[in-house]
């Protein structure tokens, strides 16, 4: 039976990595195939459900701890594909989710953590970053969009927002995706042609390729610098998007795991609501 031949979040761990290394199409930690891996994603989709819906539970009974999932890559990695079939699995109304695109014009008149922070998790939630603060040192400095002086300072400025974060209780998932330029232009081509999924193109996506080598020495810098016993990176090769859906559903179940969730105690007296239910003579 095809399994996980090493925990997940040993496998993808950022620590010392090259991206030059990084082989996209690979699955790193897994022994098994596409149909082996859709099977065990089946499975272990029902893990999560049952781990999130306990943190659900528990922050509606005053338990103050969340979960945040950061989703970073270049377009077409899979971000979307993780949302709709990884946290699609879960009970949506424990689950806060938040896009970063372009700043708006409000958003700009802010430091550039503060749509962050107006988008953590509330207690008991599963949050989920579609893009995130990453972006103001990644886009920002491959468009030379502000100085380095500017830009420069943000890695220790985003740890110490992090450690912040994990002080008042979010545990952070970290998820750095790859996907190979071969693959990023045939999922792009396939946008072009299927009219389903034109609205997911944007003539802009091939003007980024062009900046593909800045992108990898961005991301390099962000996984040395950001990666922190608090908060890890995990690098996620995400050609085979099978392979990328069923790790980070094994990403969500170890960070959830850890949180050691019980179902919350009743907060009344259980006999005598029985004893009331039973007499009620509707």
């Amino acid at each position: 039976m095809a399994t996980w031949t090493m925990p997940a979040t040993e496998a993808l761990r950022a620590d010392g990595l090259r991206l030059e290394d990084l082989n996209t199409s690979g699955t790193p930690g897994f022994a098994g195939d596409k149909k082996a891996g859709q099977r065990l994603l089946t499975e272990r989709a029902a893990v999560l459900s049952d781990l999130q819906e306990r943190l659900y539970a528990n922050g509606r009974s005053g338990d103050h701890r969340s979960v945040l999932l950061v989703l970073q890559g270049m377009d077409t990695a899979g971000k979307g594909g993780i949302v709709r079939h990884v946290i699609g699995s879960v009970d949506p109304q424990g689950v806060d989710h938040a896009a970063f695109g372009v700043p708006t014009p409000e958003e700009r008149q802010h430091h550039y953590l503060w749509r962050i922070r107006n988008a953590l998790p509330r207690a008991g939630q599963l949050g989920v970053f579609d893009r995130s603060h990453y972006e103001d040192v990644l886009v920002v400095r491959v468009h030379d969009l502000v100085p380095r002086s500017e830009w420069e300072p943000r890695y220790d400025e985003i740890n110490a927002f992090e450690q912040e974060v994990v002080e008042q209780g979010t545990t952070l998932v970290k998820v750095a995706m790859f996907v190979s330029l071969d693959e990023q232009k045939r999922r792009l081509r396939e946008r072009l042609v299927r009219p389903d999924k034109y609205w997911k193109f944007n003539p802009s996506d091939i003007d980024e390729r062009a900046y593909w080598p800045a992108y990898q020495e961005a991301y390099q810098a962000m996984l040395d610098r950001t990666s922190t016993e608090y908060a890890p990176w995990y690098v996620l090769p995400t050609d085979k998007k099978w392979y990328s859906r069923l790790a980070v559903t094994e990403l969500l179940i170890e960070a959830l795991r850890q949180l050691k969730l019980e179902w919350p105690p009743a907060a009344f007296d259980v006999a005598e609501q029985q004893r009331r239910l039973d007499a009620d003579g509707a």
